[in-house]
């Protein structure tokens, strides 16, 4: 008699709700289970409809039958805004919430099916809550960090900043270079570290102990997944194969793909904003990288003063923009809607103001000739992997990091945090358009032609999603061979 098909693995996805994280969480979802994974995927009540609203589900369910969605609380009320009294405290109530609601799932899918999960995939803010329930049940954990390596290793170290005196920040010299992180005493400056090591809110302390907290957990994890390319980081993952003996490079994400037609993908739509594709068409009528794109990603938001400031600098450099302003982008004011109008209105002639763009589509777009971002990983890693150089803007924990790579270890562009004036921005966007184009070009083009590389069949990033699938699969097997 032929010998049963064994069965497939099942893996358990703890992301946490934030496009930025989703996304690339979604992404690795399908594409384990085009590789006929089981996936159970986790969202938070609260954000579960927004999430489904935005893909096509019953096509998503054809594509991908084996792949099921469960809900699980965040710990706050239904009718609270998230993220509520600040970033901190939503954090803490949602890996809180999240510790009983894992266990609960795995006890669920254990008692349907006769066995638990093959492992846990968990975004590394979700490690302790991942790491406590698969210690509970015998699953490995693989963490997923959705953070460059270089950002993930100065997590890692971030109680070294006290025990070394770093911080809280002895004086007011943000120039100083940081000694106490092992790989980055010469790159790093006090500015640079992620920005709740200034300690200047409430919130500062409670995400500092917060992630110290999720660090020490994760590196109870079996195995580290990374959204970044061998070549563009290998000094940071090299220090980070000090903690796990397994590391899946897997980067850029967004373009890794081994399905027929990666665009019919969930993962490359927009998560919670409609995007207006008629960008697109206006980036037709303009010449060859002539354009600046400017997006702060799904998080950020601005004071009337610094947006005025960014429209000012955008004009003043006589260089057409692609500008994406969020509804919700502008606080402290009245009527942020009828600002928003007005903007739009005196920057005819211009450039262009949208709500959301396609920003893959964007990049890719022969128009686009420079980014002017929030430094978010996702971004930055499209970017890179478009090979359009930046101007860097960051205002949030990782942001600060990622900035100061782009423009002092790869200088693939320039580092503008802490200064939002309208001649500064000026400036940049004229040396990143014309007078240091060249320079910047060159190391763009090596390191966006490596990105590239990394995602064919045969690159390493290709390779090391295959290698993650085997070893998954190996784990499985022997499960089955255990139970036998």
């Amino acid at each position: 008699m032929e010998k049963a098909k064994p069965e497939a693995p099942h893996v358990l996805i703890l992301p946490i709700p934030a496009q930025g994280h989703l996304r690339p969480m979604l992404k690795l979802a399908e594409l384990l289970s085009n590789a006929s994974f089981q996936i159970t995927f986790l969202n938070t009540e609260y954000f579960h409809h927004t999430f489904l609203s935005s893909i096509d589900i019953h096509a998503f369910s054809r594509r991908f039958p084996k792949f099921q969605f469960v809900t699980i609380p965040d710990g706050l009320p239904p009718d609270s805004p998230r993220p509520g009294k600040g970033i901190a405290h939503y954090l803490i109530s949602l890996t809180d919430a999240a510790k009983p609601a894992v266990v609960e799932v795995l006890v669920s899918l254990r008692s349907k099916s006769g066995r638990p999960p093959t492992c846990i995939i968990a975004d590394g803010i979700m490690s302790s809550a991942a790491v406590a329930a698969g210690e509970e049940f015998g699953i490995p954990v693989l963490a997923f960090r959705t953070y460059s390596a270089c950002c993930t290793w100065t997590y890692f170290n971030l109680s070294n900043l006290v025990e070394g005196g770093e911080l809280p920040l002895p004086d007011k010299d943000m120039d100083k270079l940081v000694t106490c992180i092992p790989g980055l005493e010469n790159v790093l400056r006090h500015r640079d570290l992620p920005s709740f090591c200034r300690l200047e809110k409430a919130d500062d302390h409670l995400l500092y102990d917060f992630f110290i907290a999720q660090a020490s957990a994760m590196r109870r994890a079996s195995a580290l997944i990374l959204n970044t390319f061998e070549q563009l980081e290998t000094p940071f993952i090299s220090k980070l194969a000090s903690i796990f003996s397994k590391i899946y490079t897997i980067g850029p994400l967004h373009c890794l793909s081994n399905v027929d037609d990666p665009t019919a993908l969930a993962s490359t739509k927009s998560i919670f904003w409609q995007e207006e594709k008629g960008c697109l068409t206006w980036l037709d009528s303009h010449p060859s990288k002539s354009v600046v794109f400017v997006s702060f990603g799904s998080v950020v938001t601005f004071t009337l003063d610094q947006m005025l400031e960014f429209w000012h600098g955008l004009v003043n450099s006589g260089k057409p923009f692609l500008w994406v302003i969020r509804s919700n982008a502008i606080i402290g004011e009245d009527d942020p809607r009828k600002i928003l109008e007005d903007l739009k209105d005196n920057t005819k002639g211009k450039g262009s103001i949208v709500s959301w763009a396609p920003q893959e589509e964007v990049l890719a777009h022969p128009a686009v000739g420079a980014f002017l971002t929030h430094s978010g990983w996702n971004s930055t890693l499209e970017s890179i992997y478009a090979g359009v150089p930046m101007i860097c803007w960051p205002l949030f924990v990782d942001q600060y990091v990622n900035s100061r790579c782009v423009s002092y270890v790869w200088r693939v562009g320039f580092d503008m945090k802490d200064s939002c004036h309208r001649s500064i921005i000026e400036k940049m966007v004229r040396d990143v358009i014309e007078m240091k184009n060249e320079e910047i070009m060159k190391s763009m083009e090596e390191i966006s032609k490596q990105a590239q590389e990394s995602v064919k069949e045969s690159g390493p990033s290709y390779c090391n999603l295959d290698k993650m699938i085997q070893d998954i699969m190996s784990v499985n097997l022997e499960n089955i061979n255990r139970r036998d």
